[in-house]
C-alpha cells in the first residue's frame, strides 16, 4: 500500500512537472522573436537614412512611416509582434531619430520630399511591394508613395493618419492661422508642441493608465528635436502641412480606383486626429475595417498587443501572408 501512495504521487508530480514544461514551451513560443531587430543606414540622396528592419525577407513587407515628433522608436515593440510572419522596414526622416539632419540652407524638409526619400530606401532594399502602415505624418508620406505606385501596394494599415478635411478640426485652428499668416509670430506659439511638456503631453492626453507610457518615448524625441535648427525644421513641416489638404480629393480618387484593403486602428481619444478623420474612410473603401480604442495619439504605447492582433488578422483575411 506504502508502495503504491508513492507511485500515485511521483507520477502526480511527473505530470505536473509536465504541464508546467508545457506551458512554459507554450509561452516561449508566442514569445520568442526568431527575426530580431537589426538596425541599418542607408545612403540615399547623399543622406543618411536610418531605419530598422526585422522578419524573413520572402515574407510581406510592412513599411511603417512614423509620425511627428517621433521617430521609428515608436514601432520598436510592434516590428518584435509581427516579425515571425512579415518583413518590416521601419525608417527616420531626414531631422528625426537617427537620421541626417542637412541643413535647411541644402534641404528642402517637406512631405513630397521626405516620400522621395523613403521611395528611394524601398528602391536599394529591391521592395516593390509592401503594406503602408500610416501614423500621422506618416500618412502624407505613404500616400505620396501611393500615387507614384499605387499597383504596389497591398493594404493600408491607418493609425491615426488623416486623408480627409473633417479630420482637420480644434487643434488645426493655430496652424491654420500659420498657413494663413506665415509669420514668426504665428509660429512661435506651435514650437510648445516640440518642447518637453508638448511631447509629454500628446504622449499622455486621452490616455487610460499613463503609468503604462514610457518617459523613454520623450526623451528619445529630445535627442533629435534640441539638435540645432530641429525647431525651425519642425515649423517648416508645419507650414509645409497645408500642402497635404491640397492632396486629399486626388487621394480620395485613388482609393476609390484601388480599392486597397483598409484596417483602421484609432486613438479615440486623441486631440490631434480625432474620430472624424477616421470615419470618412468608409466613403471611398469597400474593404474597410474600424476599430477605434480607447486611447490617445500615440496608440502603439497602450494598445501594441491589441493592434498587433488586429493586423496579424486582417492582413490573413485579405491573404497577405
Amino acid at each position: 500500500m506504502k508502495t503504491r501512495k508513492i507511485t500515485v504521487a511521483l507520477f502526480t508530480l511527473a505530470v505536473v512537472f509536465a504541464m508546467n514544461l508545457n506551458g512554459q514551451n507554450k509561452r516561449k513560443s508566442v514569445t520568442t522573436n526568431s527575426y530580431p531587430t537589426t538596425f541599418h543606414t542607408a545612403k540615399v540622396a547623399g543622406l543618411d537614412i536610418f531605419y530598422r528592419e526585422a522578419g524573413p525577407k520572402d515574407a510581406p513587407t510592412l513599411l511603417l512611416l512614423h509620425g511627428y515628433p517621433t521617430s521609428s522608436h515608436m514601432f520598436r515593440n510592434l516590428i518584435e509582434d509581427l516579425s515571425s510572419d512579415y518583413h518590416l522596414i521601419a525608417p527616420d526622416y531626414p531631422g528625426y531619430g537617427r537620421s541626417s539632419q542637412p541643413a535647411m540652407a541644402d534641404f528642402e524638409y517637406s512631405f513630397d520630399n521626405f516620400a522621395e526619400i523613403v521611395d528611394g530606401l524601398l528602391v536599394q532594399l529591391n521592395v516593390e511591394r509592401y503594406s503602408l502602415y500610416l501614423m500621422d505624418y506618416g500618412a502624407p508620406v505613404g500616400y505620396r508613395i501611393f500615387e507614384k505606385h499605387p499597383e504596389r501596394v497591398d493594404a493600408f494599415i491607418v493609425q491615426n493618419g488623416n486623408a480627409y478635411e473633417e479630420g482637420l478640426v480644434d487643434f488645426w485652428i493655430p496652424l491654420k492661422k500659420y498657413w494663413n499668416d506665415y509669420t514668426v509670430e504665428n509660429g512661435k506659439p506651435l514650437e510648445g508642441f516640440h518642447q518637453l511638456g508638448g511631447l509629454k503631453w500628446q504622449y499622455l492626453h486621452g490616455v487610460q493608465d499613463s503609468t503604462r507610457i514610457s518617459p523613454d518615448n520623450w526623451n528619445n524625441d529630445l535627442q533629435h528635436l534640441t539638435r540645432p535648427e530641429n525647431n525651425e525644421i519642425q515649423l517648416a513641416m508645419f507650414y509645409d502641412y497645408r500642402t497635404n489638404v491640397g492632396r486629399y480629393p486626388g487621394w480620395q480618387k485613388l482609393f476609390r480606383e484601388y480599392q486597397v484593403p483598409t484596417l483602421i486602428v484609432w486613438g479615440k481619444n486623441d486631440y490631434i486626429f480625432p474620430p472624424s478623420g477616421a470615419h470618412p474612410y468608409k466613403r471611398d473603401l469597400k474593404n474597410v475595417e474600424l476599430h477605434l480604442l480607447n486611447t490617445g495619439h500615440f496608440a502603439l504605447e497602450e494598445k501594441g498587443d491589441e493592434i498587433a492582433n488586429y493586423i496579424s488578422k486582417f492582413l490573413k483575411k485579405n491573404k497577405i501572408q
